[in-house]
């Protein structure tokens, strides 16, 4: 072995992250949203770089910064009161007889709704806020108590079991044994031991399970309704369409703004010293990159949903539960570009079809291997008939896991463990065959 210490020359291939390949990177797993957030911000902090989307006039970005602020606050009024934060505290207030109250009571109240949290629990230690607000602590428990009377009912709960027995008593006051049973039984209740709740109470299975029946109906979490999320836009990326020589795709890009260059600035400014012309080359370099990326970013998209519709023929035609088996390594194979480009391309992408819109990401599923091995199917299938075998079941005998692998090996020939059976159940927020039996 040479181990002499000398210097000579290798050839290597390497490939350098720059910046502009960063750039690249992040535009192709932008959202439409969020590539245009990144164009309007760029057209702010580049001269040459300007926007213009249908009607709406180019950015001249050294004039246009300080407009943006004003327009911003010139919304239409009836959008300004839609957007306007609902104020649960306000909600609570206004059920008070503020009249009957003192301005401590008044002052602990206040303080106790601000810390609901957002499913309209309390949660923090009443002996803490007593010396907080140098009040008693029997003064803070019955404001509490006050809260506890507002409605929604159930809000002011210390915990699930409180929330539910004060729903429970609002609805139904005279029902004696359902209260005893959330009270004194509420975790054997809630993992459905009722044998030895019946034994102990001396009643049926089945008055424990209509108990049950009415506890399913109501809200564990009374604060939600009263919160306000913001509206959401789904924007399709692309629109399949069905017509008669087939499956069109229709890239959807009128939503997106069109940048284009700003040459009268570029040709007012480019004669001028050293130092602005370096700066325009450099927002030339940078406008020119950004165009670059943004026809990237529509020829890989485009790729990787017209193979997707290749592969799906039979989806866009006949609907949802004729998904196949389908993963990015796949189509990353036969468009011969890497994985993670076509996890990049689909982050955040919609569709439109014939049968409603998706996300490009909910047509890649993992392969469940068939008896036949000719034809294997997916995941997604597989779930679908798991939730119509369940539904179907007898409710007094529900279907153990066992028991649905064996139903889905001779009736559909798919070849499930009783693990991954108990995964997909878990997914999609079915209980055990246990807490499914019905006692009627």
């Amino acid at each position: 072995m040479n181990l002499k210490a000398g210097l000579w020359q290798q050839q290597t291939l390497k490939l350098a992250m720059t910046q502009e390949l960063s750039q690249a990177i992040a535009l192709l797993q932008y959202s439409a949203h969020e590539l245009t957030a990144f164009l309007e911000d760029k057209a702010l902090e580049n001269p040459l770089l300007q926007i213009e989307q249908g009607n709406i006039k180019p950015m001249n970005p050294l004039i246009d910064r300080n407009r943006r602020k004003h327009q911003k606050a010139e919304k239409d009024w009836i959008e300004q009161i839609a957007d306007k934060p609902f104020s649960i505290e306000d909600y609570l207030l206004s059920q008070l007889k503020i009249t009957n109250l003192s301005t401590e009571q008044l002052r602990v109240i206040r303080y106790l709704i601000q810390h609901l949290d957002e499913n309209g629990y309390f949660l923090e230690d009443l002996v803490e806020i007593s010396h907080k607000l140098k009040v008693t602590e029997e003064l803070v428990e019955e404001c509490l108590a006050i809260i506890q009377t507002l409605e929604p009912a159930g809000i002011g709960a210390r915990n699930l079991q409180e929330c539910l027995l004060m729903q429970f008593y609002y609805l139904n006051p005279d029902n004696e044994l359902a209260q005893k049973i959330i009270s004194e039984y509420f975790i054997p209740f809630a993992g459905k031991k009722w044998k030895l709740i019946a034994k102990e109470l001396k009643v049926s299975l089945k008055e424990i399970q209509d108990i049950f029946d009415q506890i399913q109906s109501l809200n564990p979490k009374p604060g939600a309704i009263l919160g306000k999320e913001a509206t959401t836009y789904i924007i399709p990326d692309a629109i399949i369409e069905q017509s008669a020589e087939g499956l069109t795709i229709r890239m959807s890009d009128e939503t997106l703004p069109r940048i284009s260059l700003n040459e009268q600035y570029y040709q007012k400014f480019k004669n001028q010293d050293q130092q602005v012309n370096r700066f325009l080359q450099d927002k030339l370099q940078d406008y020119q990159w950004i165009q670059k990326s943004i026809e990237q970013r529509k020829e890989t998209l485009t790729k990787v949903i017209a193979k997707i519709v290749e592969k799906q023929v039979a989806f866009f035609q006949k609907g949802t539960n004729y998904l196949l088996p389908m993963t990015m390594k796949e189509i990353a194979t036969e468009l011969e570009i890497h994985e993670s480009t076509v996890s990049r391309a689909v982050r955040e992408k919609y569709v439109q079809t014939p049968n409603g819109t998706f996300a490009l990401k909910s047509f890649f599923t993992s392969t469940i291997q068939t008896v036949s091995d000719e034809e294997n199917t997916s995941s997604s299938q597989v779930k679908k008939k798991i939730s119509n075998l369940i539904e179907k079941e007898n409710k007094q005998k529900p279907l153990s896991d066992q028991d649905i692998v064996e139903r889905l090996k001779t009736e559909e020939g798919m070849v499930v463990s009783r693990r991954t059976i108990a995964k997909y159940r878990d997914q999609l927020g079915i209980p055990s065959s246990a807490k499914r039996k019905r006692f009627e």
